[in-house]
This record gives structure tokens, C-alpha cells and sequence, in this order.
């Protein structure tokens, strides 16, 4: 049965899923879910769910699960919404074919949704240039190098006009909510919310990550304030003098602050982060070890490649050598 539009029957929103090779299932099926609901609740076809896949076959998901779509990457109408569904090695999933298919729904007006590392396929597309988005954390110091162009923020999800972006798992279902309660009001929305036992629904407004005291497990005012300085200034470290200076305390104080609470040293922390971005940046970008190098505070590639081997036991080239050999299987 089709809603009413002023007593007038009207259309169900045509939204198109289109998977990509890899995709994550928590994500996807979250905003399939909550779409689904929303038609159960009102008792009628408020949306009308299209799979889609380049290939028009099936696709595997990241937990290797398959699944079969409708459609190949066919002509589209300006009324219907894309919802681009990705995962891991999404830089992979990103063919040529898609991004020109994706370039043409924008073109003829379709709003176009990203989850998760989708993301990288609208930006890939150059449909982000301009605009704010978000994407996974974890792909957040590659999607920056790459995208100098894209505003990127840290929100569970982002709606600027006709695209938007979400940062994976359950932030699909926030989104979605939001798009529920535009579309049919919050009423419907919370009935959703409360039919997937989903008790606080996240705005745009909200930040991805866990806060730094919940991450630690550590609730000290100072020592999460240092990490945050430490996590924001990655490119061009800071010591631990000016470190200390910033948040009122001696070197020595700081010193012993860490060790209490995290068991190493400002120093050590502050390197473990570094090589982390270093890690996510071989793993998930073309750029040379050099630059990783320099991106992450290392004037040094030799020093750079030392700690390194020291932290992974791998070297930064036998690094992006094996990640080769992994996409290539």
C-alpha cells in the first residue's frame, strides 16, 4: 500500500544499496533494518529497497558472506537515493566503472549516501570536493591525504545538501533514523529506534570515537588532554617540556604520570601513535615510505624504518609488500 500525500497516493522512496566488494555487514544491514521497520510500523511501503552491485551478480561481504543483487549498475532516476555500502580494501572496490556510474547518478541528481568507507568511492568520484563528510577513523589519516579538498570531520555521520557520509558501523542506523524522521517525523523515527532496541540515537553533532578517558581507561583531566595534543600534532610532534607547559606540570611530573597510568613513557606513547597513522598510511595509500615517513613526524627515513622494525618487526617496505600480496590474492 502506498502513503499519503494529501490524500493523494504516493510513490514509495526508491533507495538503491549499491554494494561494494568487501562491504561491512553491520553497517548495511543497520540501515536496511531500520528502513524496513520504518514500513512495517506505518503499514505501508514508505521505501522501496534496490540492490545493486558492479556486475549485477552477487557480492561478498568483508565476513564473506554473499549476497545476491537485483541490478547491475543501471540508469537511475533523479528521485531515487544511492546508498553505497563499503568496507574493507575499499580503495580496491573502487573501479573505474563505478566512479564514472557514480559521477552520472550525481549528474542527474540523485542524493548519494556513503557508509562507512564508502566514503572514499564518493570522494574518489570527486562528489565530496567542497563539502564536509566523514569516514571510519581508522581510514581518516589516509582519506586527509588524499582529499586535501574534502572538509573530513570526526561526527558519526555528515549531511551536507544532497550527499552524505557516515562513519561505519551502527552510524548507518543514526543516519538512517535522521532520514526517517525528515521524511515521516521523529514520531516514526523513535518507534524505529525502539523496535531495534536502539536507546540513544546519535546526531551529526556527535563524535565517532570513544572519548579519550573511556579509550584509556583512565579518568585523569591532564593525561587526556596531553593525548589529545599528542594526536593532533602527529606531523610535527611536540616535546615533552612544552607538553608538560601546556597542561601545567614538570617534565619529571609528566614522566611519572604515564608510567603510572599507562606504563611507558610520554615519549614511548607519543611514538606509538606516530607509527600507527605510519601503519594505516602504508596500509591504506599509494604514498612513497618517504613521504609515510615525514606525514607521520620523521625527518629520518632510516630512523623512521628503525622504530619501525622495532615496534612491528617488519620493516615499512616489507609492510606495504605483504598489504600488495594480500590485495592481489
Amino acid at each position: 500500500m502506498p502513503p499519503l500525500l494529501n490524500g493523494i497516493p504516493r510513490q514509495p522512496k526508491r533507495v538503491v544499496f549499491v554494494l561494494l566488494n568487501n562491504f561491512t555487514m553491520l553497517s548495511f544491514a543497520g540501515a536496511v533494518d531500520a528502513l524496513r521497520i520504518a514500513n512495517r510500523l506505518s503499514g505501508a511501503d514508505l521505501y522501496k529497497l534496490v540492490f545493486a552491485g558492479d556486475g549485477g551478480d552477487e557480492v561478498r561481504s568483508s565476513a564473506c558472506a554473499r549476497l545476491r543483487v537485483d541490478m547491475d549498475l543501471e540508469e537511475l532516476s533523479r528521485e531515487d537515493t544511492v546508498v553505497v555500502c563499503g568496507g574493507t580494501d575499499v580503495q580496491n572496490a573502487t573501479t573505474k566503472r563505478l566512479v564514472n556510474w557514480l559521477r552520472r547518478e550525481a549528474r542527474r541528481g540523485c542524493t548519494m549516501v556513503a557508509l562507512c568507507t564508502a566514503g572514499y568511492a564518493m570522494a574518489k568520484a570527486g562528489l565530496l570536493d567542497g563539502r564536509r563528510a566523514t569516514i571510519h577513523w581508522e581510514n581518516q589519516d589516509s582519506f586527509s591525504e588524499e582529499f586535501e579538498e574534502v572538509n573530513l570531520t570526526k561526527s558519526v555521520f555528515v549531511i551536507d545538501g544532497n550527499r552524505m557520509t557516515t562513519a561505519g558501523g551502527t552510524a548507518s542506523i543514526d543516519l538512517m533514523l535522521t532520514l526517517i524522521s525528515n521524511d515521516h517525523g521523529e514520531g516514526l523515527a523513535s518507534q524505529v529506534a525502539d523496535q531495534m532496541i536502539y536507546t540513544s540515537i546519535r546526531t551529526d553533532q556527535d563524535s565517532q570515537r570513544l572519548s579519550i578517558p573511556t579509550r584509556i581507561g583512565v579518568r585523569h583531566p591532564k593525561l587526556s588532554e596531553v593525548i589529545r595534543l599528542m594526536e593532533h600534532h602527529l606531523e610535527e610532534p611536540i616535546s615533552p617540556a612544552t607538553l608538560a607547559q601546556e597542561v601545567g606540570m614538570s617534565t619529571r611530573q609528566l614522566e611519572r604520570l604515564f608510567r603510572r597510568y599507562l606504563n611507558r613513557s610520554p615519549k614511548r606513547y607519543y611514538m606509538e601513535l606516530r607509527l600507527q597513522k605510519a601503519r594505516n598510511l602504508l596500509m591504506q595509500t599509494d604514498m612513497s615510505v618517504i613521504n609515510v615517513a615525514l606525514a607521520c613526524g620523521f625527518t629520518s627515513p632510516s630512523h623512521f624504518s628503525k622504530c619501525y622494525r622495532a615496534h612491528y618487526d617488519t620493516t615499512p617496505y616489507r609492510e606495504r609488500g605483504a598489504q600488495g600480496s594480500r590485495v592481489s590474492v
